[in-house]
């Protein structure tokens, strides 16, 4: 089994910067794929960012600019800095994980950015 633990959310007004942590635990695989989706009220989850284990990174258009995703292997853990965050950012962030034996979430951090 993995454990996702995110953490870092907030309320920011809009412009202002946030970062997000999830630090995974258990059977993690020397080979994955770790990400950041979110899912606004009334809308479908949607991918924010992904990075592989060797640090390739894949972008929603909407945030490509704006939010960085990284990752620290030795700490199985992903990270997401966002940068000039705007309300439509609003959203529940889920950490992601997956790897050979499955697919993995968190539990969500909020995100709130107001006008």
């Amino acid at each position: 089994q993995v454990q996702l633990v995110e953490s870092g959310g907030g309320l920011v007004q809009a412009g202002e910067s946030l970062r997000l942590s999830c630090a995974a635990s258990g059977s993690i695989a020397s080979l994955n794929t770790m990400g950041w989706y979110r899912q606004a009220p009334g809308k479908q989850r949607e991918l924010v960012a992904t990075i592989t284990s060797g640090g390739s990174t894949n972008y929603a258009d909407s945030v490509k600019g704006r939010f960085t995703i990284s990752r620290d292997n030795a700490k199985n853990t992903v990270y997401l800095q966002m940068n000039t965050l705007k309300p439509e950012d609003t959203a529940l962030y889920y950490c992601n994980v997956r790897q050979r034996i499955g697919v993995y979430w968190g539990q969500g951090t909020q995100v709130t950015v107001s006008s």
